[in-house]
């Protein structure tokens, strides 16, 4: 991902806050799925606006096992178990007993709010 430091829609939010809603977007993604997640950011400028760089390692518990610390190119290096995954997709997000695909019609038949009829 390319997001800069500083959001030009809302002056108040600053690094500190992007870099959290970034945790916390491969955290989640990372924990719902039982995967490890790899997210890898552009740091430095890029046409005259600095990036958050922020790139991470997340375990398939959403554990941040490794993090850049700064805006500028980093290097993360981390052992990833393949076998940690194994866990969570065979209890907690039984997703061969979960998933149930025959109710996504709904989802995937609209784009935006369909609003239900007024009684």
């Amino acid at each position: 991902y390319n997001t800069p430091s500083f959001n030009s829609q809302k002056d108040s939010e600053g690094p500190e806050k992007r870099l959290f809603h970034n945790r916390l977007a491969v955290q989640a993604g990372a924990y719902q799925n039982s995967c490890w997640v790899v997210s890898v950011a552009k740091a430095g400028d890029e046409d005259g606006f600095p990036l958050i760089g922020g790139s991470l390692i997340v375990n398939p518990d959403g554990e941040v096992v490794v993090e850049a610390k700064t805006e500028g190119d980093e290097l993360l290096v981390h052992p990833c178990d393949l076998d940690d995954t194994v866990f969570g997709k065979k209890t907690i997000f039984d997703f061969a007993r979960h998933r149930r695909i025959e109710h996504y019609g709904l989802i995937t038949s609209q784009t935006g709010v369909v609003l239900p009829p007024e009684v």
